[in-house]
């Protein structure tokens, strides 16, 4: 199992006084004839109604959700706390296909993340599960979805960093799990199993598993982890 390649960096608010508009002596509004200022509409936070990551890390799937023989890996548990961190633009250009092994592997989408995350895996000698909740401000969750099906198309084919192995992946849309869902299978004839990743948006937080557990190639296991954190968003 790989180590998570995003790092948790909090980042401090800065307070932005409003600037004053200074009035001259006696000067009015228009229309108005009250000698009053009209207040400033107050912004919109656009991380209100999104879960921070301490309240993402509750509806991670327990142990009970993972396929038995796996044990928690410490060092692939992370989450953003209660604080929001600053949104990133996406990166553009092609996929880098190779992180769809890792984890936080919803970073092939080109956005590097939410606003809030949590996530960990649970893994043996041979096989692991990982699982990732991120939080999105406004509609970039259905942007990440979008993103996520078209790697599965331009990365069809490609070359793994371990093996040199080739890989092949299909994709396909999946009904019943949140508000979309869609779900990617790496197999390649020089590995043992093949690899499910599970992509699913609720509402505002879009949920990635990645599983090579049972001989499904982690289809099962995938899915089951999927529904817990799904159930857990909706409570």
């Amino acid at each position: 199992m790989r180590l998570p390649s995003r790092a948790v960096m909090l980042l401090a608010a800065a307070a932005l006084p409003l600037a004053l508009t200074a009035c001259s002596t006696g000067s009015t509004d228009a229309g108005t004839g009250t000698g009053t200022s009209a207040q400033p509409a107050k912004a919109k936070d656009p991380n209100s109604g999104l879960y921070t990551g301490t309240r993402l890390k509750t509806a991670l799937a327990p142990a009970s959700a993972f396929p038995s023989g796996l044990a928690l890996e410490s060092d692939g548990s992370a989450d953003s706390g209660g604080q929001f961190l600053s949104p990133a633009a996406r990166k553009a250009g092609k996929p880098d296909c190779t992180r769809l092994e890792t984890t936080s592997w919803i970073q092939v989408s080109g956005y590097k993340g939410g606003v809030s995350f949590a996530q960990n895996g649970y893994a043996s000698k041979t096989e692991e599960v990982d699982q990732e909740i991120d939080a999105f401000q406004g509609s970039t969750a259905a942007a990440v979805m979008k993103a996520l099906r078209t790697v599965a198309a331009e990365c069809a084919t490609y070359t793994d960093t371990d093996a040199h192995a080739k890989v092949k992946l299909t994709g396909s849309d999946t009904a019943g799990l949140g508000d979309e869902a869609y779900t990617m299978t790496l197999t390649s004839g020089y590995w043992e199993n093949g690899t499910t990743l599970i992509a699913a948006r609720s509402g505002s937080s879009v949920v990635t598993v990645l599983s090579t557990a049972g001989g499904d190639n982690g289809a099962a296991s995938a899915k089951k982890v999927t529904t817990t954190i799904l159930s857990a968003l909706r409570k």
